[in-house]
C-alpha cells in the first residue's frame, strides 16, 4: 500500500545503528547514503524506508512502524538483536490473537521513542 516512509531522527547515527541492527535479520540494509539522509531497502534494492536528520518542526510525536518478517524465528532474532543493542522492548515476542490468529510480533522503541514492530503473519 505504501510507496515509502521517511522518519526524521534527533540522532541519525543512533537511528542508523538501531535500524541496521534490528532490521538486518529481515534483509533490510542501507542502500543509499546521502550523509544526512539514508534509504533502506529489502531484497529488491529499492529504498522504501528513509531516515533523515530532524530538520522541521519541534519535538517529534511517536509514530508506529511495522515491518514484516517471513516467520516467527525472524521475529525472535530481531528481539534478540534489539536486546543486545539495549533497546527498550515494549512487548516481548508473542502471538496477538486479538489481531488475528498467527499474528506474532515484537514491539520496541527506536532511539527517537518511536514504536517499532516486527510481525509475522504465519
Amino acid at each position: 500500500m505504501l510507496d515509502h516512509v521517511s522518519v526524521q531522527c534527533d540522532d541519525l547515527g543512533a537511528a542508523r545503528e538501531f535500524y541496521e541492527t534490528v532490521l538486518g535479520p529481515l534483509g533490510i540494509t542501507v542502500s543509499m547514503d546521502f550523509g544526512d539522509v539514508l534509504g533502506m531497502s529489502g531484497a529488491d534494492g529499492v529504498p522504501k524506508f528513509w531516515l533523515g536528520k530532524q530538520t522541521t518542526g519541534g519535538a517529534q510525536r511517536e509514530i508506529h512502524l511495522a515491518f514484516t518478517a517471513a516467520n516467527r524465528s525472524l521475529v525472535d532474532t530481531v528481539h534478540r538483536a534489539a536486546k543486545k543493542l539495549g533497546a527498550e522492548v515494549l512487548h516481548e515476542p508473542k502471538e496477538w490473537p486479538e489481531y488475528h490468529p498467527g499474528y506474532y510480533a515484537v514491539f520496541m522503541r527506536d532511539p527517537d521513542g518511536n514504536n517499532v514492530e516486527v510481525v509475522s503473519h504465519s
